[in-house]
């Protein structure tokens, strides 16, 4: 489908939330990579896209939308005239997939963001702050499985947004926090076919930064072990 989109993003797990939807739209689009590692998302041209200074973000046409979540109602609203991932508004089913991606937006999201800022990224060493937030993780976890075992899919018989937005950061459990996903068997079962779509392998890798898996994965153990080695600085 003809469209004048430029996506704004790094593969993050909220980036990916916005190229895997693209894709799944079929939506042609121009890429602009924003690697986050370099800050050049806090420059000023960049601001005017996103105030806020984060990625995701999309241009279409003279319309900016910023937060993966706007963005991906934005791109379903627009552009899912037949609803192939999304359900009309106003149904009981769209209430559905909103309360989902909600519960991505402001519980998976920031609770294993932190996880990983704790466990991967952090100055010190908060032993208490990796225990409770990948403890939080898991128990959200735990919602999703709870859902996925009544209902194939987050909003019901469908895939829909709402999954896309969970299962990009689900997927990125294992790598990041070794989160064993065998311990939820539905989430488990509903992340493997997910991932084996073909706009999700797509957009998974939008953009590139032409690191293998491997590579990343030896990245993120790399960023573990120096965790581990330092002492922990929690007070008793």
């Amino acid at each position: 489908m003809s469209s004048n989109i430029t996506l704004y993003s790094w593969p993050t797990p909220n980036g990916v939330k916005a190229s895997i939807t693209l894709e799944e739209l079929g939506l042609s689009y121009k890429t602009v990579p924003i690697d986050i590692s370099t800050n050049i998302q806090k420059e000023e041209w960049f601001l005017k896209i996103n105030p806020n200074g984060r990625i995701p973000a999309i241009q279409d046409g003279s319309q900016r939308v910023f937060e993966s979540g706007s963005i991906m109602l934005y791109l379903a609203d627009k552009y899912d005239t037949d609803r192939k991932i999304s359900y009309a508004p106003g149904s009981p089913e769209y209430i559905e997939q909103v309360s989902w991606l909600m519960f991505q937006m402001g519980g998976i999201g920031p609770m294993q963001g932190q996880a990983n800022h704790f466990r991967l990224f952090a100055g010190v060493r908060s032993d208490y702050g990796i225990k409770r937030y990948i403890d939080e993780t898991k128990r959200l976890y735990e919602v999703l499985e709870s859902r996925l075992k009544e209902s194939p899919y987050l909003a019901g018989d469908k895939y829909t947004i709402a999954d896309i937005a969970n299962y990009s950061w689900v997927r990125a459990g294992p790598g990041l926090l070794e989160i064993d996903l065998s311990e939820f068997p539905n989430l488990k079962k509903w992340t493997d076919e997910i991932s084996k779509r073909a706009a999700v392998t797509k957009g998974l890798d939008v953009p590139s930064t032409g690191k293998t898996e491997e590579e990343r994965n030896a990245f993120f153990e790399s960023a573990r072990a120096r965790i581990d080695g330092m002492t922990n600085s929690d007070k008793h």
